[in-house]
């Protein structure tokens, strides 16, 4: 019986977690996804669809953070974590960007199969171009995103929020002691 509250317990931490990490996430894809909105609707001065900019840039960041977790979930990426930061980075990086590349793939052929497509129209309906586009704009705001995942993984959950999120963390961690004074 006690063995079955630990479990419950466990898996109850792990989906607090779990949800954390995605609110985290599509906070940090919504920003981005806003930013490129506000961007795009500045440079084509079309400010009457305004709300439809940002609704979607929402809708695409809580569905790219569930990607996210899905692969990280799948150990995607993890092959290369001995390897400098640098190099896992943008090897996470590339390699979550073609999996949102697949899904956004599989996305607009749904879209088609919705409104009435059989899978060939479909297929021929999409524009490669938007879709290598939407893709590298993602893949370049992965850079920074698996880069502050890569350090967290490597400081540890505690060091890496109390240098990001608490004043004076720097003084106290043991970084301070080594080439942080010099």
């Amino acid at each position: 019986m006690g063995n079955e509250k630990s479990k419950g317990a466990n898996l109850k931490q792990k989906a607090v977690h779990e949800f954390k990490q995605f609110v985290m996430i599509s906070f940090y894809l919504t920003f981005f996804f806003w930013a490129v909105a506000t961007y795009r609707m500045l440079l084509l001065n079309q400010f009457h669809d305004w709300y439809f900019n940002y609704i979607a840039g929402l809708i695409n960041a809580l569905v790219i953070a569930k990607v996210i977790l899905i692969g990280e979930y799948a150990r995607l990426g993890k092959e290369l974590e001995h390897k400098p930061l640098l190099v896992s980075s943008l090897y996470k990086a590339f390699l979550f960007g073609l999996l949102v590349f697949a899904f956004h793939i599989v996305e607009d052929a749904v879209k088609g199969l919705l409104h009435g497509k059989n899978m060939a129209e479909a297929f021929q309906d999409m524009r490669i171009d938007d879709l290598l586009g939407r893709s590298l704009v993602i893949c370049c705001t992965f850079v920074p995103f698996f880069a502050f995942r890569e350090v967290r993984r490597v400081l540890g959950e505690e060091k890496f929020q109390d240098l990001f999120f608490f004043s004076g963390a720097i003084a106290k961690s043991d970084l301070s002691s080594g080439r942080g004074n010099e």
